[in-house]
């Protein structure tokens, strides 16, 4: 099925979570909502990479708490909430889409099921906790399966993976491709032929190239999405989205 380009880049944060308690969350998402950001995103980790001794919160607690906080009112759209990414194998798979299901019934059709396979930075979170970290062909399938009945239930999903995402599970599963922290180029050949959507997330942006020029050139590339890790400046970047589009 052939992809038609999204009528503007939307645009995302994902949001302090690595934290104690959620306030610089909360803040931080109604800084973005109040800005015009589409998507509200949460990683899903049991620390920070590499860092243990940091806390980080779960992120289903969090985006159920932002799907009630920023309710659609009358005509106007409530923000896209998900994950970036939510992984494989930390939980059962039905336990898994069973927490996207119910963050759907809170927020229905504004959920994103941003899937992940986790790789050898992540395994150490695995083992800390005794959680089984199988080998990569056994989680990339079980993704795709976890991905198509999440599609088959109406589920918006993003599959990533790697810094050139999971090309191959994407197309199998019906999803979009979500890549990491990759030049515009990157996308612009995962998206040509139009037979697959590209969303693209990354770090908190740099001061070089400018923010907007990064967007211009996604757009250009075919992406639909640009997400940023916090901090970012969220008027800047819904404008730089709105000039691109």
């Amino acid at each position: 099925m052939t992809v038609h380009a999204a009528a503007r880049l939307r645009t995302g944060v994902v949001l302090p979570t690595f934290r104690e308690t959620p306030e610089a969350a909360f803040e931080a998402a109604a800084e973005a909502v109040a800005a015009g950001v589409d998507g509200l995103f949460c990683y899903d980790h049991i620390w920070p990479i590499g860092q243990p001794e940091r806390p980080a919160l779960a992120p289903f607690p969090i985006l159920g708490a932002l799907a009630t906080r920023f309710a659609p009112r009358g005509d106007g759209d409530g923000p896209y909430l998900g994950t970036l990414v939510a992984r494989i194998g930390l939980v059962p798979n039905a336990v898994l889409a069973g927490q996207f299901t119910a963050l759907g019934h809170l927020a229905p059709g504004r959920v994103i099921a941003g899937l992940g396979t986790g790789d050898k930075l992540s395994e150490q979170e695995n083992q800390a906790y005794g959680i089984a970290f199988d080998p990569a062909a056994q989680r990339r399938a079980e993704l795709v399966e976890v991905a198509r009945d999440l599609v088959s239930a109406g589920i918006t999903v993003w599959v990533a993976g790697g810094p050139a995402g999971r090309t191959e599970e994407a197309r199998a599963s019906g999803a979009a491709l979500n890549v990491w922290d990759v030049d515009p180029s990157v996308v612009a050949e995962r998206t040509a032929g139009g037979a697959l959507e590209v969303t693209w997330a990354g770090p908190p942006p740099a001061a070089s190239p400018p923010l907007a020029d990064r967007l211009a050139a996604l757009r250009r590339a075919g992406a639909t999405w640009a997400v940023f890790g916090w901090p970012v400046d969220v008027s800047e970047l819904v404008t730089g989205a709105r000039a691109a589009g």
